[in-house]
């Protein structure tokens, strides 16, 4: 993790002796006495923050040096108050001086010195004191103290909300939001700085006050907003910024706290009038009446509308344009904290919500803005009975198929989603129709978003959706290389280095291949399972296996197919799963050429065959035709090894009259021809050219599946014997042509042998091969007519205390 040098300081820092640590303490001190810090000073900083930190015992500090690095803290130099801080984090306070590092030892307050009164903060009461004095400090005039100060005392108070909400008093929340009010709604409406007037001539007399301007250059007409310039601001501006960034957060922690009658606000509010501009530039008197948190509420309420008005003025600078979408989604995400709060507010912000929706709909670039008011629809549009339908055709449709490649979106996107999951899955039927649109982000960054899906996948199975959604995990990796295609025919053809164009673009380009590419493009389920034209389109799409994207997308495919496989054993009926099953011997041999896909692929199939077929054996009987003829197709045992295997073993143990009452002697018999006629071509003769020879478990798993259909039909005994006989008398020759390994051949003839034998005694043959159920799920545990249940108890209490 560290490179050579660094592990040698950190070395070196965790063996310092303490006399030399003494001597070290003591330059340090002289150095820090001297009114000029020079390189030697920061250097010295730097290492002693080094041998703090470097161990896990915290250490003292002597008093003059803990003193001379408090002093730090109010240094003109940033970096000298980084050191300062940090360093005083990483040790104890002297004894008598916890919390007590306030403005009087520490000078004025700031970011390094916050930090520091939070880490000596050693219990919840300590920080209720700590809220207190700076809840003191809030309440005091700008005058009576220092005044950039007041900028640091709300992040800090927002800290601890974060990880100690309740260490704050009622008469805590009451007092900060006053002061909230006043900041947001009375901030001062002139510039700051006194601007001048013009002219080269100026002097105190021509500076007056200058009114704030809004982004479009026109004079302000109302409060002061965050989206306000100006050439300067004063303090109760800034507090007005400081302010709106902490309200979501102060809203969302203390939203249920109780303060004050409803029975007011309900009155109050019901005098306002419904129209935006009333409530944005009207301030009603009866809101003075409300209690402190109410009222916070509705200043919160007129703020956020007036920014959103305020969004729609055009801004002069790229960076104001930034800044209003931001604003944008930190109002309409505070409207619904408010909204939730208070749900007769819905109605009057409804209306300016919906607006706003139909004025950025069509202007992609305000995406980000989109999703807070998708989340406004999905929270109160039942309430307020609106038509949702344009919003998530929006989200599901627009945004996933055009803005796939914006990791912003993508994040912000899949986080909606995975938050409101419930809420989508009863409300919003688009949601699990447009999975073909929402898998395109993976598709596209599997890396950055494979998380998102892993918790998204189960909500997306149903039983209508269950069969389209395999074939389209399957296809994820022609989904990937389609994105990346799609991208491409947009710019100028890019060619190789040879100078050869690429195929698969062209074949993009081409109508002929159109449909192929379309399908897998798709904004919605339901229109086919699959297409029937899928090894053209791997053929097509051969250059782009090895594309990074396309391989990192075809790493996650396994991974969801566990998911969706967990997920859809426990909601679909019998025939969903033996469609699965048809669909997984179809897929096997239609796969991107991609072979350590491929082979992880087979793998996830073989897993989740013989769980599907442990838990619903008859699904073998109804899909034996099936079965049979993967079984009976010799070719698959050198292309599909681990799928045929299992489907061997399926066949061997679950077509029993004991598993269906359906299986008859002659499926039993024509499943036994099927697989002896495999079993002896593969024994026979040498693999086909490019092959390698069959797995010795191919080969041993097919010997079993034929003894266990024979013990249940005796008629087919001496063919199984005879075969075994012989493969013992070919062997004794030495080599044989399909098998390459002596070991290997050996375990072959010895389980071979060891089926003859059983096979000799066709009862116990069948006992052994096909054992009854309570012999392979016991329960003797709780069987009363044995011995284990007592044992138990005994066990039981002797090992718990009584």
């Amino acid at each position: 993790m560290y490179s050579h040098g660094s592990e040698s300081l950190i070395k070196q820092a965790r063996e310092i002796q303490e006399p030399e640590l003494q001597k070290f303490y003591s330059r340090l001190v002289k150095l820090l006495q001297g009114k000029e810090f020079g390189h030697e000073t920061i250097d010295s900083l730097q290492r002693l923050h080094l041998i703090l930190s470097a161990t896990k015992y915290t250490r003292t500090l002597p008093a003059e040096l803990q003193k001379r690095l408090l002093s730090l803290l109010s240094s003109p130099a940033e970096q000298l108050q980084v050191l300062g801080s940090a360093v005083l984090r990483e040790t104890l306070p002297l004894p008598g001086q916890e919390l007590h590092c306030n403005q009087e030892n520490m000078g004025p307050l700031n970011t390094h010195t916050a930090a520091l009164l939070l880490s000596q903060a050693g219990s919840r009461a300590d920080l209720s004191s700590l809220c207190a004095q700076l809840l003191r400090g809030l309440e005091s005039r700008q005058s009576e103290g220092p005044a950039h100060s007041l900028a640091h005392t709300l992040p800090i108070l927002n800290t601890i909300l974060t990880h100690s909400p309740e260490c704050l008093t009622e008469d805590h929340l009451t007092l900060l939001s006053k002061k909230l009010v006043d900041w947001l709604r009375y901030a001062s409406i002139t510039q700051g700085g006194g601007a001048s007037s013009g002219g080269f001539f100026t002097g105190p007399r021509s500076r007056q006050p200058v009114p704030i301007a809004e982004l479009d250059g026109t004079v302000s007409g109302d409060f002061f907003t965050v989206l306000c310039v100006g050439q300067g601001f004063t303090e109760d501006q800034w507090m007005n910024v400081y302010s709106f960034s902490m309200l979501r957060h102060w809203l969302l922690t203390y939203h249920s706290v109780s303060s004050g009658s409803t029975a007011a606000d309900t009155d109050d509010r019901s005098e306002v009038d419904g129209s935006v501009v009333s409530m944005v530039s009207a301030t009603s008197s009866s809101s003075r009446l409300l209690p402190p948190k109410e009222r916070l509420r509705e200043k919160a309420f007129q703020y956020c509308l007036r920014l959103i008005e305020q969004s729609d003025r055009k801004a002069h600078k790229r960076t104001d344009t930034e800044l209003q979408k931001a604003c944008l989604v930190e109002a309409v995400c505070i409207l619904d904290c408010v909204c939730v709060e208070d749900a007769s507010l819905v109605y009057r912000t409804f209306p300016c919500v919906k607006a706003l929706f139909g004025r950025l709909s069509s202007d992609l670039t305000f995406a980000r803005v989109l999703l807070p008011i998708a989340q406004f629809y999905l929270n109160h549009g039942e309430m307020a009975a609106v038509d949702c339908e344009s919003v998530w055709k929006l989200v599901f449709g627009q945004f996933p198929a055009e803005l796939f490649n914006d990791p912003f979106l993508a994040h912000e996107l899949l986080r909606f989603l995975r938050l409101n999951l419930e809420s989508l899955q009863l409300r919003v039927p688009q949601y699990t129709r447009s999975f073909p649109n929402l898998l395109k982000f993976l598709a596209w960054d599997s890396p950055a978003v494979v998380d998102d899906f892993v918790d998204l996948l189960p909500s997306l199975v149903t039983a209508e959706t269950a069969v389209e959604l395999f074939h389209t995990l399957l296809d994820l990796p022609c989904l990937s290389a389609t994105l990346v295609l799609q991208l491409r025919s947009t710019c100028s053809p890019i060619s190789e280095s040879g100078g050869r164009g690429l195929l698969s673009l062209d074949a993009f380009r081409s109508p002929s291949f159109r449909g192929l590419f379309l399908f897998l493009l798709r904004a919605e389920a339901g229109s086919g399972d699959t297409i029937d034209r899928l090894s053209t389109l791997h053929e097509l799409l051969a250059e782009a296996v090895d594309w990074q994207r396309v391989v990192q997308c075809a790493q996650t495919v396994p991974v969801l197919l566990h998911i969706f496989f967990n997920t859809v054993v426990t909601a679909a009926d019998e025939k969903l799963l033996a469609h699965l099953i048809l669909a997984m011997l179809e897929r096997s041999s239609l796969l991107l050429n991609l072979p350590t896909y491929i082979k992880e692929i087979h793998r996830v199939f073989s897993c989740h065959l013989l769980r599907l077929c442990k838990l619903h054996p008859s699904l073998v009987v109804d899909q034996s035709h099936e079965l049979l003829e993967f079984a009976g197709t010799t070719a698959n045992v050198y292309s599909k090894e681990e799928i045929y295997t299992h489907v061997v073993w399926v066949l061997g143990e679950y077509l029993s009259v004991s598993c269906d009452s359906r299986c008859s002697v002659r499926l039993i018999t024509s499943c036994f021809e099927a697989l002896e006629a495999v079993l002896f071509e593969i024994t026979s003769s040498a693999p086909p050219p490019g092959a390698a020879c069959p797995a010795p478990r191919v080969v041993t798993t097919l010997m079993s599946a034929l003894a266990k259909l024979a013990s249940r039909s005796h008629d087919l005994i001496p063919r199984v014997s005879l075969f075994l006989s012989k493969l013992r008398t070919v062997t004794r020759g030495g080599s044989v042509a399909w098998c390459s390994d002596e070991e290997d051949l050996i375990a072959i003839v010895t389980r071979g042998e060891e089926l003859w034998s059983l096979l000799k005694t066709p009862g116990v043959a069948q006992s052994v091969l096909t054992p009854p159920q309570h012999v392979t799920t016991p329960q003797w545990h709780r069987d009363t007519n044995v011995s284990m249940p007592l044992q138990l108890r005994t066990l039981t209490s002797l090992t718990h205390s009584q």
